[in-house]
């Protein structure tokens, strides 16, 4: 039987397929590369396919709750070392972020390639499945505490919660080595405690144990501390010698005031926790490989140095920096969305009269 192309159009089209998947390279034309194979990708090329078509998108959308004076300078230095690709960055409150992107999403609206911001924000950007797995090579840099067990993000940087005294109003000898010696009579009214941190109440509690560590913040709470809202204010008071203690600030805010000559220093009190802030490629991505390299930037030594510079904390290894050299815990995301509930409520009965937290502005 003799095979007439004309006669036989399922045939033909059966040959025809074969032969345009056997071409090397063939792509069809639905056959655009999905943003998770290119996520996911380790050829040897893959570097070389990241930036050629990260250029081919010439832009890269940012959303992040890193404030304008470290953001910009990090993203100019990005746009730098590659020309051809902006910047398109959308900064705001980690809440705002958030609202924003699942506002977008839910009316089918996806701008963004990468998420950069608090760690429990990222979880729920990754609950929301607005996030997709991702590989890059800095992650060999990066210590295990860096990645939440889905994998879905990975820490850029760290706030470390952590002891802050004023130096011309606390002896060397006085300098609290534990968070029993807060109880001391002499700090009764003059320890400074930031009024949402929360998060960092409910992880101290876990790690003391939450009977011994529930029985301690009674009585914290009854010493009378100073509470403010803001991290970064707390550490200006502390500079001004308002308060002479603070329980729970940042200590690169504290690195900060050290490099402007104000009387202050900082120290680990064990627990130690730190909140992660994670940086995370968009699953529906209008510009995945750009999004990519972008990330790939922020964790590189390159980008870690950045955030350095910016008196910040960096997650990876491969950056030496005095404000992680410590023994620390992460604070789970997880359990900040998931026991938020509890841990509110009793923070709020206990130090601020059952009165609504009023959230940090960043």
């Amino acid at each position: 039987m003799r095979f007439s192309p004309f006669g036989n159009r399922d045939q033909l089209s059966c040959m025809l397929l074969v032969c345009v998947l056997a071409m090397p390279g063939a792509v069809l034309a639905q056959g655009k590369p999905k943003p998770s194979d290119i996520y996911m990708y380790k050829g040897a090329d893959r570097d070389q396919r990241v930036l050629e078509g990260a250029r081919k998108e010439g832009t890269v959308a940012l959303y992040t709750s890193l404030n304008l004076k470290d953001s910009v300078p990090i993203t100019e230095a990005f746009e730098k070392k590659y020309p051809g690709v902006k910047v398109a960055l959308w900064r705001a409150s980690s809440e705002k972020v958030v609202q924003r992107a699942l506002t977008e999403a839910r009316a089918g609206r996806f701008t963004p390639d990468v998420f950069e911001t608090n760690g429990p924000e990222m979880d729920i950007f990754y609950r929301e499945k607005l996030l997709d797995e991702f590989y890059s090579p800095a992650f060999k840099d990066l210590p295990p505490a860096a990645f939440p067990k889905h994998r879905h993000w990975a820490a850029d940087r760290f706030n470390f919660f952590v002891l802050g005294y004023n130096t011309n109003l606390v002896k060397p000898d006085e300098v609290p080595n534990s968070y029993a010696d807060l109880l001391k009579p002499r700090w009764a009214g003059k320890v400074g405690l930031e009024a949402s941190d929360v998060d960092w109440f409910g992880s101290v509690v876990k790690g003391m144990g939450e009977e011994q560590g529930l029985a301690y913040f009674r009585k914290l709470a009854d010493s009378r501390p100073q509470l403010r809202t803001g991290h970064t204010l707390i550490a200006e008071l502390l500079a001004s010698g308002e308060i002479p203690l603070a329980a729970s600030v940042y200590n690169h805010n504290i690195e900060r005031l050290i490099k402007k000559g104000a009387p202050v220093r900082w120290k680990p009190l064990e627990p130690a926790f730190g909140r992660p802030n994670g940086i995370g490629v968009a699953k529906n991505a209008p510009h995945p490989h750009a999004g990519l390299l972008f990330v790939d930037f922020m964790l590189s030594r390159a980008g870690q140095e950045l955030i350095k510079k910016r008196n910040r904390v960096p997650s990876s290894n491969a950056v030496d920096s005095p404000l992680n050299k410590f023994k620390y815990q992460m604070i789970d995301p997880a359990m900040v969305l998931d026991e938020s509930e509890k841990w509110e409520k009793l923070w709020s009965e206990m130090f601020l009269k059952g009165a609504k937290i009023e959230k940090e502005k960043e």
